[in-house]
């Protein structure tokens, strides 16, 4: 889950700030704020991804941050993925998903191409 994501990310030389789990929305756009960040991962196990997703990316781009992106993993229908991509989500992971090398290359480009 979220840990594998950040340790393996930490081993490919990205800098991560995993605040940890149960965050606000407000708290995690309020964390992007002050650090700094190029993309915000969220890890959502809890079936109130869409509302959460929906709310994170609603306050990011109130706070100025619609160019960072978002991704985010958990057990998600491909109704909901669809709904999540068409707010504005850059990259859904479901437990399909699975292969850390790939989610790393995948952050990498998402950042790359947000980034220019």
């Amino acid at each position: 889950g979220a840990e594998q994501i950040a340790v393996r990310a930490r081993d490919a030389g990205m800098e991560v700030v995993y605040e940890g789990i149960r965050l606000t929305p407000a708290q995690i756009v309020n964390a992007a704020l002050e650090e700094g960040v190029h993309v915000v991962g969220l890890s959502i196990l809890s079936g109130s991804h869409v509302p959460l997703v929906t709310e994170v990316l609603d306050r990011m781009r109130r706070a100025g941050l619609q160019d960072i992106p978002v991704v985010a993993g958990g057990i998600i229908p491909p109704e909901d993925e669809k709904l999540l991509l068409d707010a504005g989500c850059a990259r859904i992971y479901t437990p399909k998903d699975y292969d850390l090398a790939t989610i790393m290359g995948d952050i990498v480009d998402i950042v790359a191409k947000h980034a220019a």
